[in-house]
């Protein structure tokens, strides 16, 4: 057996060397600054204490249920595009991606102040439905919730079309034609082929939206009038404070033990979704 060179065999480590030396300094430093504030002052429980109502539990929750509710309607609105991308595109499917990531260009705030001419009282979906005589008034979609939920799925849609594509892409369609050959419908073949053997890129794309939509502070105050409080309003009133960063740091790490549990909590049940689904 031919002997690998030790440099090919060392490359590799060097090769991770600067995503390493990013991922600490960038992550775990930033990560430990963090918890080092939330535990200073002479008395660290008081940075604490304040967040021991049910007022910022109910703040937590309703960051989990946003977070939630937008990585399952991304997933419902994405597995259709991501399947037609894959199996269906043909000589389109080049474009077709890059129009899904063409919104990656372009300045957050461009797309938040688009929509809000597009939700206005005489935007472009009211001046439409007034004009079909659909409607007698201006409808209120701006400072609402729903605003707030259609931005969020619209901005996050790309992290989950993205990882079902690529697990799509991967799929042996020789299994699709086998179960249909063998007698199964379309949708028994959806059910007991196609998403469980792609459920690593449903799991993906689910926690690559639900994570960052749980701190999600910018929509919701432009989207939604700034109505109902978020972990990610919370947490920036009490960084950007000048005597309340521990408080704003005790806060952060309180929502993302939070989240880390609804976070094992969801992939048990996306694992036993899929179980489910297979069996």
């Amino acid at each position: 057996m031919k002997q690998i060179p030790h440099y090919q065999q060392v490359k590799p480590f060097f090769l991770g060397i600067p995503g390493f030396v990013w991922q600490v300094l960038f992550f775990y430093v930033p990560l430990l600054c963090i918890i080092g504030l939330s535990f200073s002052g002479a008395t660290w429980l008081s940075n604490f204490a304040p967040f021991m109502r049910a007022s910022y539990f109910t703040v937590i929750g309703r960051s989990l249920m946003l977070a939630t509710l937008n990585a399952t309607l991304c997933t419902l609105v994405a597995y259709p595009v991501a399947y037609f991308l894959a199996f269906r595109a043909g000589r389109m499917k080049m474009p077709l991606l890059f129009l899904v990531i063409l919104p990656f260009w372009n300045n957050f705030l461009v797309h938040i102040y688009a929509w809000t001419f597009v939700l206005d009282h005489q935007g472009i979906v009211n001046t439409l439905l007034l004009k079909l005589n659909l409607i007698q008034t201006p409808i209120h979609f701006l400072n609402s919730f729903p605003a707030v939920v259609l931005m969020m799925v619209y901005f996050y849609m790309p992290f989950m079309i993205l990882p079902l594509y690529a697990a799509l892409e991967r799929f042996d369609r020789r299994l699709i034609e086998a179960s249909l050959d063998l007698g199964a419908s379309w949708w028994q073949t959806m059910r007991h082929v196609l998403i469980p053997l792609s459920m690593s890129g449903i799991r993906t794309g689910f926690f690559l939206v639900f994570i960052p939509s749980f701190g999600e502070f910018i929509i919701p105050e432009f989207m939604g009038g700034n109505k109902n409080m978020y972990v990610g309003t919370v947490v920036s009133d009490f960084i950007l404070g000048t005597q309340t960063v521990g408080q704003g740091a005790a806060f952060t790490i309180m929502s993302s033990c939070a989240l880390i549990i609804a976070a094992g909590i969801l992939y048990l049940v996306l694992s036993r979704t899929k179980c489910l689904v297979k069996g």
